[in-house]
């Protein structure tokens, strides 16, 4: 977990850019860009809105996209409720009780006149009929089923915790060069919790004092000193 709009803000302030310059860029209003820094999701026009304007400016800014858009899911998406169903007014539940009726007095009143019809005919002599000789019917073969889909990999995430103390990080997306995701003091106690995709290169000021999981899987052996290390869906290895 982190703080999505604080993060945008500091990225921003290290490249040198004011709202106004963003806005050129990304044609984002800034009156919205503030309220993705404060994370006043009210006053974005709605989710969809939301989760397309944080990934627009998450990508300008250098940043992953997808990884800001996730945190929002697990934070602040929500679901519509689903609108009160309206009641039927007493006239229409009376006209729809009594149509039933209505065509139940209709199929009698047919059934009677056939019946008379057939009874004032008994007297002639019908004609012999053959019966119809049914079509001969082809069995069709059964429908295959459908092949089954592999369902989708679940996204991992490694996440650091102070455990001990204070620790400064520095997270990068991939290698030494890629996009900042992190920069700032962990506070003891606190948690950063990042999706690991193509992996993570970080620099730790006191690894002594981290916690680390990869996939859910603690990792047992971190540096002793400070130092760069590469965080992988299989684990962490030095940089």
């Amino acid at each position: 977990m982190f703080e999505i709009g604080a993060s945008l803000r500091e990225a921003r302030l290290r490249r040198g850019l004011s709202p106004g310059d963003v806005e050129q860029a990304t044609r984002i209003r800034t009156r919205y860009l503030g309220a993705i820094e404060e994370e006043r999701w009210e006053l974005l026009p709605g989710d969809a809105y939301a989760k397309g304007f944080l990934r627009t400016y998450a990508e300008y800014l250098g940043l992953d996209g997808d990884l800001y858009v996730d945190e929002w899911n697990s934070r602040f998406a929500h679901h519509e409720e689903a609108p009160p169903v309206e009641p039927v007014p007493a006239a229409r539940r009376r006209r729809e009780i009594l149509r039933p009726a209505a065509a139940g007095i209709a199929l009698a009143v047919v059934a009677a006149a056939a019946a008379a019809w057939m009874l004032g005919s008994s007297g002639r002599t019908p004609h012999p009929r053959t019966a119809p000789t049914a079509p001969a019917t082809t069995r069709a073969a059964p429908a295959k089923p459908p092949p089954t889909q592999p369902a989708p990999a679940a996204p991992a995430y490694a996440v650091f915790r102070a455990a001990r103390g204070r620790c400064w990080l520095l997270v990068r997306s991939a290698s030494a060069t890629g996009p900042v995701l992190y920069e700032q003091v962990l506070e003891q106690g606190a948690s950063l919790r990042l999706r690991v995709g193509g992996g993570l290169w970080v620099r730790m000021g006191a690894p002594w004092n981290l916690d680390l999981t990869v996939a859910g899987r603690p990792v047992a052996a971190l540096p002793t000193a400070p130092a760069n290390v590469l965080v992988s869906t299989s684990g962490v290895a030095p940089a």
